[in-house]
């Protein structure tokens, strides 16, 4: 017979510690604490796989029972009790180590659910440490993995290694070109959730009217067009990752959408007459201020929350030249073993010349930079010239190309609209907004000149 699970509920209210005992008392072994000095003296003599806690007690609170469980139980799970005003505190509990929150009030299946959910991650972890008692997280590397040592990236590798270790959902920021989807990548690789796949979805690059049959599928027939069932990304990454990148071009229904799929595990395909559950983990990046788009009506409060519990934000490579000879010196021996070029060394003043560099694109601009010099250098050693001939170091042409006011006036549209291209990532509805105009006046651009 399967061992009963042992759960620990603290609240002040009698009534939920009541409909708690009610919900799992047949399936579970139930524990109720009516304030969190007696939970904190229940946890000092006995072990429980779960505990589900209110947020707000008189004496010892919900933070304090979480972090002495976490100090002295770390495999046992906790679930969060929360009214509307204390979201933002059940959202700093799930970064301190909580699996999910509930808010309050709930309805009896919403409780059922998050503590089966809960229930189940511990013992897919516990199998999964039996299964790999050698921690393959710590020698995992990956082919371009995040490089640097500077302070600013030893902290992303520890928000790295504790998202992997939590599994819950996480949110990357940064410029264009710093290595978002990298980190998630790292994240996936390293969770328990490794073999299972990894989901990846460029939100901006897909039409608005797509988008939503992309993320959750939808039946034949659903529109015009739909001549089968096609399965979403979500369904596609259950049991594993779904990748979302900049998801701050997100439509209000979209987010809409995406919410309920963290607070209740399941969405509805386009068309579908039943909802479908699923069990991902999200990880979402974008290279916008969400906290800003929140203030001014464009991104929801709630879904800002869910996703940012985990927040890693990747600084830009302006603010970390240290770790410039590193990356040189990783995107050389990378592009030297892809192209069979000999190259035995790099001059000393690349690094230097390199570091005097803005690189508005990041990372992804240095790399592009080395695999050209690489390509182009005719000799076993890169030299200052091998980088600078493709432009990464030459400063911008001085004065306009001509006289003439019509071919200036060109060159200026053209310069434009490549550095907003440049510094967009290629996304065109952000380049758009950058320059101020329309997509339909950036793609007429587009087409004059004969930009690819």
């Amino acid at each position: 017979m399967e061992t009963r699970a042992r759960v620990l509920v603290v609240d002040d209210k009698e009534n939920i510690l009541k409909l708690f005992a009610r919900l799992l008392e047949d399936t579970h072994d139930v524990t109720c604490a009516g304030d969190g000095a007696r939970a904190l003296a229940l946890l000092g003599t006995q072990e429980f796989d779960l505990v589900v806690t209110d947020v707000r007690m008189p004496g010892a609170d919900g933070f304090e029972v979480l972090r002495t469980v976490k100090a002295r139980h770390p495999d046992t799970e906790v679930v969060m009790m929360t009214g509307y005003a204390t979201v933002t505190d059940a959202v700093e509990a799930m970064r301190a180590g909580a699996y999910d929150y509930l808010q309050k009030p709930f309805q009896p299946d919403a409780a059922t659910e998050v503590v089966g959910r809960a229930l189940e991650r511990r013992r897919l972890r516990l199998q999964a440490e039996a299964l790999a008692p050698t921690p393959r997280a710590a020698t995992l590397e990956l082919p371009g993995g995040v490089v640097g040592h500077s302070p600013a990236m030893e902290e992303v590798h520890r928000l790295i290694a504790q998202a992997a270790r939590l599994d819950i959902t996480v949110l990357i920021t940064g410029e264009t070109g710093t290595g978002k989807e990298m980190v998630a990548r790292l994240i996936h690789h390293r969770s328990a959730q490794r073999d299972m796949p990894l989901i990846k979805v460029n939100c901006a690059a897909i039409p608005e009217t797509l988008l939503e049959s992309e993320l959750f599928g939808h039946v034949r027939g659903a529109f015009t067009g739909a001549t089968m069932t096609k399965r979403g990304k979500f369904a596609l990454a259950d049991g594993g990752s779904i990748f979302l990148d900049e998801i701050g071009t997100m439509t209000p229904a979209i987010q809409s959408k995406l919410l309920r799929v963290l607070q209740e595990r399941e969405f509805e395909p386009l068309g579908a007459e039943r909802t479908q559950k699923v069990d991902v983990r999200v990880i979402a990046a974008t290279n916008r201020d969400l906290k800003q788009m929140v203030s001014d009506g464009k991104f929801q409060e709630d879904l800002y929350y869910r996703l940012n519990v985990i927040p890693v934000e990747i600084p830009p490579l302006r603010e970390r030249r240290e770790d410039i000879p590193v990356l040189m010196e990783h995107f050389v021996e990378k592009h030297r073993q892809r192209t069979g070029k000999r190259i035995d060394g790099v001059d000393e003043g690349v690094a230097e010349t390199l570091q005097r560099y803005d690189w508005p694109g990041n990372v992804r601009e240095l790399e592009n930079t080395i695999e050209r010099a690489v390509v182009l250098t005719t000799g076993p050693i890169l030299t200052t010239a091998s980088v600078s001939m493709i432009g990464a170091t030459s400063a911008p042409p001085p004065g306009l190309p001509s006289l003439r006011l019509h071919q200036n006036l060109e060159w200026v549209e053209r310069e434009t609209i490549r550095r907003a291209l440049e510094q967009s990532g290629g996304i065109k509805k952000d380049a758009a907004e950058q320059m101020g105009i329309s997509q339909r006046a950036l793609s007429y651009y587009l087409a004059k000149y004969r930009i690819d």
